[in-house]
């Protein structure tokens, strides 16, 4: 135990650490009238202590990242309110708390160096942590190069660039060979030689030249739909010029954007790839389109989507609101009209990124290589578990997709049977047969030739079912290998057995980070520590290979294997089109026989009947025809009459029938 005047404290209780001094937890043992400086007791950390887990060697995950921008822009948005520079914002100054439902609460702390200063006020003195100094506090608190520059508000936003790009990647922007701290000279170029756009710069070997990136490394945990909202803000904020860096109301301005959307989770099956879509809520859906068009390259008109395996129609004047709730489980899931080759996840192996275990025993060392390699490890249990349920969404997804294949495969097939109902109804009864007996009467000729185009209509129509029936076989076999692929991905058991590594792994890595603190190690912990790092390197290995050949191989297989099912889809469904149109033109095509059929048949019907009435009202007229002719030419023309009624009576049903195909015909198709 410790203690002055006023304060007890226990040298176990360090709640952290700086360049100037240590910070324990205190209890206060009486009144004083010494000035304190007192806060909020935080039991969960800082944000450094979070980013410091192996857990988050490659940054924090989405979710989280975005409870941090929330709190760190209401924190600096109450100080400018309130006219303070902070002037020491980092990753070590912002606090973290635990809320009752379980979230994190993030707050900014420390704050020794702050004052107040107006936004066209400037200070001249020096204060914070050089990592996220910006460069020209830097230069004179760093370098010891004397100036007269004079620091305004916005320096702040440089450490919060700094700070954020620390919280997405788990590393630091600005990195010249050998640290930060080791190459004080190559930091300040780095950070002043920037081109506009780049929020990170690098050397990567002694002398080397400086790299720059303009987009955050492919191992941030961030999706890309975030991403794109996220890297103009640091770009802005991470320029050196005063003249061109943001103010805070831009900064302000452009964080509320990010943290007013909503999160719209969208399964792409060309690609295989889950994306989120960051919009509005007032935005029309024609905005969305568009914004999964970026991400996606699927053009608005060739984008269709199915919900929980339906599909999900979604109209462009619409409101954005209108579109499901998702989830990362329960996306909407994206087919393209275009057949494209699924391309996968993109990812960094993480075997890149394992350091090797230094032959000697060095307790600090081997601590920083356990936390490395647990953190690689760590990443790959992330990957493990993205590509195990992109292939559960994948196949999901394209049984889903089958299946409304299927019902259209039987709603064309139903289409097709009533047309050709219709036509067997318009064709069964040959009362015309004898009609080369009756006058050469111009319209009964027409009604011959009318009679003969429907049935070849009819012909070509009950073929139609056939090929139905064989895209209704080919899909049904589809659905049954997809069917076992999915059991397959359910029985995976690579998760459990790179958790399980991991698990152990991490009880080593504790134990290395409660030694580094020792001086040193007698002979016996030494011959255990050395047995554990050997321990620690076989569960990395074998971490690896279930990594590699449980997980990696078995989703690239599966990509083929989807690329192939997905040929097969849109062939069957070309072909399903195919014949939908088909059906559709040649029912249209019988509809417009049929009419022309009815108006000569009913004018046929009326000549008959006003022959009849003059023939049985007047005398008979002189005729070249033998009575006998006449005759029979009267019986015929009453037979005609009496079958004119019965198909009249038949013209009706079809008429009704052709009404219900076309109600069908009209039904959503996918």
């Amino acid at each position: 135990m410790q203690s002055t005047v006023n304060y007890l404290w226990h040298t176990d209780d360090l709640l952290g650490q700086g360049a100037t001094a240590s910070v324990y937890k205190a209890r206060n043992k009486g009144t004083s009238r010494q000035k304190v400086l007192v806060m909020e007791y935080c039991s969960s950390g800082s944000l450094l202590s979070v980013l410091e887990s192996p857990e988050n060697a490659f940054g924090l995950p989405e979710a989280e990242f975005l409870v941090v921008l929330r709190c760190v822009v209401a924190g600096m948005n109450h100080l400018r309110e309130n006219s303070i520079v902070h002037r020491d914002i980092k990753p070590g100054n912002i606090m973290r708390l635990v809320g009752e439902a379980g979230q994190s609460i993030y707050k900014l702390t420390d704050f020794g160096a702050a004052r107040e200063l107006d936004d066209d006020e400037k200070f001249i003195s020096v204060y914070g942590t050089e990592e996220y100094l910006h460069p020209d506090m830097y230069e004179r608190a760093v370098l010891r190069k004397h100036q007269q520059k004079a620091f305004g508000v916005t320096v702040d936003l440089w450490s919060i660039g700094v700070t954020l790009y620390h919280a997405a990647t788990g590393s630091l922007p600005f990195v010249p060979f050998g640290g930060p701290r080791r190459n004080k000279e190559i930091m300040y170029r780095i950070t002043t030689e920037k081109p506009a756009g780049a929020i990170a710069g690098t050397q990567r070997r002694e002398n080397g030249p400086l790299e720059w990136s303009y987009a955050l490394p492919i191992t941030c945990q961030l999706s890309m739909g975030l991403q794109n909202q996220l890297v103009p803000i640091l770009a802005n904020i991470l320029e050196v010029e005063q003249a061109k860096c943001w103010g805070f109301d831009q900064f302000f301005a452009e964080t509320s954007d990010i943290l007013q959307r909503v999160i719209i989770h969208v399964f792409s099956l060309p690609q295989a790839v889950l994306h989120h879509i960051y919009i509005h809520a007032h935005n029309t859906i024609a905005i969305f389109l568009e914004a999964v068009y970026k991400q996606t390259n699927v053009a608005p008109q060739h984008q269709e989507y199915l919900f929980e395996g339906h599909l999900r129609v979604l109209e462009p004047d619409l409101s954005a609101q209108h579109i499901a709730h998702t989830t990362a489980s329960s996306p909407l899931t994206l087919f393209s009209m275009a057949a494209e080759t699924p391309k996968g996840l993109a990812f960094r192996d993480p075997a890149l990124d394992i350091p090797k275990f230094m032959p000697k025993v060095d307790l600090q060392a081997d601590y920083n290589t356990a936390k490395g390699v647990l953190g690689a490890g760590y990443q790959a249990l992330r990957l493990a578990q993205a590509l195990l349920a992109g292939q559960e969404l994948m196949l999901r997804g394209l049984h889903w997709f089958m299946e409304t294949l299927q019902a259209t495969c039987r709603r064309t097939l139903e289409v097709t049977r009533m047309a050709l109902l219709f036509l067997s109804s318009s064709l069964g009864a040959e009362r015309f047969s004898d009609t080369a007996r009756m006058p050469d009467i111009q319209e009964l000729k027409r009604v011959t030739e009318l009679r003969s185009k429907l049935r070849d209509v009819a012909e070509v129509l009950s073929r139609l079912p056939h090929n139905i029936t064989e895209i209704q076989t080919n899909l049904s076999s589809l659905s049954s290998e997809l069917v076992k692929n999915r059991d397959q991905v359910h029985e995976d058991r690579s998760i459990q057995q790179i958790q399980c590594c991991l698990d152990k792994m991490h009880l080593i890595y504790k134990q290395f980070k409660k030694s580094r603190m020792r001086p040193g190690l007698g002979y016996n912990e030494e011959q255990i520590h050395k047995l554990d790092k050997v321990n620690f390197s076989h569960l990395a290995k074998r971490l690896l290979q279930v990594f590699q050949e449980e997980c990696v191989q078995k989703y690239q297989t599966s990509l083929v294997t989807l690329g192939n099912w997905m040929r097969s889809v849109h062939e069957a469904r070309n072909r399903l089109r195919l014949v939908g149109c088909s059906v559709a033109a040649y029912s249209t095509e019988a509809q417009g026989f049929q009419e022309s059929l009815s108006k000569i048949l009913d004018q046929l019907s009326h000549q008959l009947q006003d022959s009849i009435k003059g023939a049985q009202a007047s005398s008979p007229p002189i005729s070249p025809y033998s009575s006998s002719s006449l005759k029979d030419l009267g019986l015929h023309m009453e037979e005609l009459y009496e079958d004119m009624k019965l198909l009249a009576f038949d013209l009706q049903d079809n008429n009704r029938m052709i009404e219900g195909l076309g109600r069908v015909q009209s039904a959503p198709d996918v």
